[in-house]
């Protein structure tokens, strides 16, 4: 439980790192960030919201003004509005309360997109860890890629294992169920590479630009012996 609270509250401050938000347009931000299959409702979203303001990780700002409408009433003919006629009663939605990163947020935020630990890499987590890529280093996206790779490389020799022994005693449809499992690993795993290597060629190109860039070193100054 701790684990998914944490993934959600990683995805709500990198959310509020690209801007303000409410809460309505930030649930809908966190299911597009997350996809449909893991929504978040409104009633997990606001308990994390309400912790990380205890936490002073973001702060409300203004509401955002909200539409003022009158009701009953009547237009009057030209010149005085009509005796006996009650004067219309302002109406409005309330405001929507708008979050932000604090300056505390902002550090707290930095701190988790730097780190590449095997928490970064789990299923639980590296779905947010992933969407977050364009506000982690390259060198830390790396290891959490590498990380990734080696941790389903580890299952999916396993899964293999375990279908080797047991395929005998396997009836036609539960076989089908794991070998899907193991194609969807694989896919995985080919995904990850193909990631790998673009991380890396990136790396590499960012690296010999710095050299390129870098004033030549002085050449030695020869001695003359006496």
């Amino acid at each position: 439980m701790r684990s998914r609270s944490t993934v959600l509250e990683t995805a709500i401050l990198g959310l509020l790192n690209e801007s303000p938000l409410h809460g309505y347009e930030l649930r809908k931000r966190l299911n597009l960030l997350l996809g449909s299959f893991r929504a978040f409702s409104y009633g997990t979203l606001y308990p994390a919201l309400k912790s990380l303001q205890a936490r002073g990780l973001i702060e409300t700002a203004d509401p955002e003004p909200a539409a003022t409408t009158t009701r009953g009433a009547t237009r009057p003919a030209a010149g005085r509005p009509p005796s006996g006629t009650k004067a219309p009663l302002a109406t409005g939605r309330r405001g929507r309360i708008v979050y932000r990163l604090t300056a505390e947020g902002k550090e707290h935020l930095q701190t988790v997109l730097s780190s590449s630990g095997p928490a970064a890499w789990e299923d639980e987590s590296f779905d947010v860890r992933f969407a977050l890529f364009a506000q982690t280093d390259a060198e830390t996206r790396l290891r959490i890629l590498e990380g990734r790779r080696t941790r389903l490389t580890e299952r999916l020799e396993a899964v293999r294992e375990s279908a080797a022994r047991t395929r005998e005693r396997l009836d036609e449809y539960t076989l089908e169920l794991q070998r899907h499992g193991l194609e969807q690993v694989e896919r995985e795993v080919r995904w990850l590479d193909a990631l790998i290597t673009t991380e890396r060629d990136r790396v590499r190109g960012r690296d010999r630009d710095h050299t390129a860039g870098a004033p030549d070193a002085p050449a030695p100054r020869n001695k003359e012996r006496g």
